[in-house]
């Protein structure tokens, strides 16, 4: 017989309680083929990056001290996984129950038929899809000059943080994760291991003033997946539109992680961003998975 324990809400993880919920999604990625965690959101579990956010776990089993659910939670938006040992059985439902009513969104990585169904039995519905695009670097690159006046240097940890947070913010003013950003977000990356600011390019002028930047990440080889490249963050202060300066820096991104021995290379863009969907696709970025965002 199996027993499940009340949904614990919390600010915080214990150790345990982390723990629990990365092997929770270890667990949920090797059957789906897809991490049900994103970055941001495995961060917080780690404790890696302060959280103003609440977690939600089901414990179930005959002992009750199996982890068979987990959600996030933060400013309306979040996470939801159930282990793959418990699906159907009303754990997701009983996690979002515990979430409270109201508006909400929860991403589903992977654009999974049941996951769609699951949403649309509790009142959600499909607000926003966001794309993995992939290509090879072994193809060629296209030559895309820098605008005049402008160079490209690699950041430089303790000097410009600030600066960064400030483009960032103005490039990214309308999306709804990235525009966010704090100083704890930044320096939380800048203590992970695959952090490398020679990777981390900066767009500045001859004042040496910000106005864009391409930050590459590097995932190391796991199994039979290679070791892959990253568009992590790439943007452009608005002040600096419609001077190719976006597509410069996308190949000067590029052109470094091929230096760097990569041979294939990915990215994040939403569905809706047209502008930087035609530029990717311009430059040989090809839809490789989906994740979708659903509101209620």
């Amino acid at each position: 017989m199996t027993s499940r324990q009340p949904v614990r809400v919390s600010d915080r993880l214990s150790s345990s309680e982390s723990d629990d919920v990365l092997a929770l999604a270890a667990a949920a990625g090797r059957i789906d083929g897809v991490h049900p965690l994103s970055e941001d959101v495995e961060l917080r579990v780690r404790g890696d990056v302060p959280s103003s956010g609440t977690h939600l776990l089901s414990y179930a089993s005959p002992a009750g001290d199996r982890l068979a659910g987990y959600a996030f939670l933060e400013d309306g938006s979040g996470e939801l996984i159930v282990h793959p040992d418990f699906r159907r059985a009303g754990v997701g439902t009983e996690l979002l129950t515990a979430a409270g009513p109201g508006p909400m969104r929860f991403w589903a990585h992977g654009d999974d038929p049941g996951a769609a169904v699951f949403a649309g039995r509790n009142g959600f519905e499909r607000a926003r899809v966001l794309w993995q695009m992939r290509r090879s670097l072994l193809e060629p690159l296209p030559d895309i000059p820098l605008p005049d006046g402008v160079t490209v240097r690699s950041f430089r940890p303790g000097s410009d943080e600030q600066a960064w947070l400030d483009v960032n913010a103005r490039a990214f003013a309308h999306h709804p994760e990235q525009g966010r950003w704090v100083l704890d977000d930044l320096l939380g990356r800048e203590a992970e291991p695959w952090f490398d600011p020679a990777g981390f390019l900066l767009a500045v002028d001859v004042a040496d003033t910000l106005v864009g930047f391409h930050w590459t990440k590097v995932h190391q080889a796991s199994g039979d997946e290679p070791a892959i490249g990253e568009i992590y963050v790439l943007g452009v202060d608005p002040s600096g539109h419609r001077r190719g300066l976006g597509a410069a820096l996308s190949v000067a991104g590029l052109r470094h992680l091929a230096g760097a021995g990569l041979t294939i290379v990915t990215l994040y863009v939403d569905e809706s961003n047209e502008a930087a969907v035609k530029l990717y696709r311009r430059l040989g970025f090809e839809i490789f998975k989906t994740d979708v965002n659903y509101r209620r």
